[in-house]
C-alpha cells in the first residue's frame, strides 16, 4: 500500500527540474485516489478470493491502480469503480493463466529429464524407487506434488516456488514436507516388496 501512496505522491509532487503536473494528471491522481480510499478494502477481498493469496491480490490491486493513473484521459471514465474491478479482474486472469501454464508440465517428463540429467545422486535411484514416488506423488494434491517437483528436482528455492504458485513460503514448505513424508512412506511401504 505505501508503494501505491507513493505513486500518487510522485504525480502530485513534481522532482526537481520537472514540469507541474498539468490538469488531466491532477483530475488523474485524484479520482484514483479517491478509488483506492472508498473501495480498495472491496477490491483486495475480491482478488484475494480470485488469487487465494493476499499478497498477490495487493500486487494485482497496485498494477490496476497504477493502469487508471495511467490513463489519457480520465473524464471519459463513466463508471470509475466498475473500471477499476474490471481491470483488477482482467490482471487476476491473466495471472491464474500464467501460474496454470506453469503447473501443467507433466510429472512424468519432469522424471525423465530428472533421471537422463548427470549426477550420481539422480542416477542411483532406482527405477522401482522412482515409479513408487511417481505414483505417491499422483496420490497428493496437485499443489503437493508440484512444490515438490520444483524443490527438489528442479532446485528451485522455496521463495521461487513461492512467487510461481501464488503461496507464501511457509505453504511451499508445508507442501514439500507433506510430499516427502508420503514418498518416503511409500517407499518404506513397498521396501519389503522389491
Amino acid at each position: 500500500m505505501s508503494n501505491l501512496v507513493s505513486l500518487f505522491h510522485r504525480d502530485r509532487e513534481p522532482s526537481e527540474g520537472a514540469a507541474e503536473p498539468g490538469p488531466l494528471a491532477s483530475e488523474r491522481v485524484s479520482q484514483v485516489a479517491e478509488l483506492f480510499r472508498a473501495h480498495n478494502s472491496a477490491l483486495i477481498a475480491f482478488l484475494r478470493t480470485r488469487l487465494s493469496s493476499a499478497s498477490e491480490a495487493q500486487e494485482v490491486a497496485q498494477e490496476a491502480y497504477t493502469r487508471l493513473l495511467r490513463m489519457d484521459d480520465p473524464g471519459r471514465i463513466q463508471q470509475p469503480k466498475a473500471l477499476l474491478f474490471r481491470t483488477a479482474a482482467n490482471l487476476a486472469s491473466d495471472r491464474i493463466r500464467k501460474r496454470s501454464v506453469r503447473l501443467e508440465a507433466p510429472l512424468d517428463d519432469l522424471f525423465m529429464d530428472w533421471l537422463e540429467s548427470p549426477g550420481p545422486e539422480r542416477r542411483a535411484l532406482l527405477a522401482d524407487e522412482m515409479r513408487v514416488i511417481r505414483e505417491a506423488l499422483r496420490e497428493l494434491p496437485a499443489k503437493t506434488s508440484r512444490a515438490f517437483v520444483m524443490h527438489l528436482i528442479q532446485d528451485m528455492s522455496f521463495s521461487t516456488i513461492s512467487q510461481s504458485m501464488g503461496v507464501t513460503e511457509r505453504m511451499v514448505r508445508y507442501h514439500v514436507a507433506r510430499a516427502l513424508a508420503h514418498c518416503r512412506q511409500r517407499l518404506e511401504e513397498t521396501g519389503g516388496k522389491s
